[in-house]
């Protein structure tokens, strides 16, 4: 997907967020979750390479071919992406799982 595609299919979703009635609070939300999933994504390839930190079922790939009514329900999975989002503890960047902190 080129970044014209990714800007493109962003701004589809967040029409879709703002029709749905969200504060401009939630869809800064919404948009921040989803630029973090793509960041996560990109961290995964070359030249970084580094293990993947979100679930296969969550994470960008899962979402990035999707549109309309399905994009919304693989978007909305509850309780993971809720447990996903308060998973906030710190990660060391050296392959640590977790920050010794």
């Amino acid at each position: 997907m080129t970044s014209n595609g990714i800007v493109q299919k962003l701004w589809n979703y967040c029409n879709l967020l703002r029709d749905d009635g969200l504060s401009y609070g939630d869809y800064v939300e919404q948009l921040t979750f989803l630029l973090f999933l793509k960041m996560a994504d990109e961290q995964t390839k070359a030249p970084y390479n580094k293990p993947a930190i979100i679930p296969k079922d969550l994470n960008w790939n899962s979402l990035k071919d999707l549109d309309g009514e399905e994009l919304d329900r693989q978007y909305q999975l509850p309780p993971a992406r809720k447990d996903l989002a308060q998973d906030s503890r710190p990660r060391c960047h050296r392959g640590a799982r977790q920050c010794p902190v």
